[in-house]
């Protein structure tokens, strides 16, 4: 498993954090995500052989997310 702390500037409340949260336990290959609405990042474990971090961010940007690089 790969750890990986996402930047998402638009994080702003509870319902960002519950889609965000929703969106990425949908994809196989994340074990855990967890949002800090004040820090505004996405921590996440993910296996990098199942699933790539640009789908991940992709998924993020599908639900109206964009990640700060």
């Amino acid at each position: 498993m790969t750890d990986q702390i996402l930047s998402v500037p638009d994080i702003s409340c509870d319902h960002c954090k519950m889609t965000i949260e929703q969106a990425l336990a949908q994809i196989s290959g994340v074990g855990a995500a967890s949002v800090d609405i004040p820090a505004k990042t996405v921590t996440l474990s993910f296996d990098e052989t199942s699933v790539s971090l640009d789908k991940i961010v992709h998924t993020l940007a599908g639900v109206g997310y964009e990640v700060a690089r």
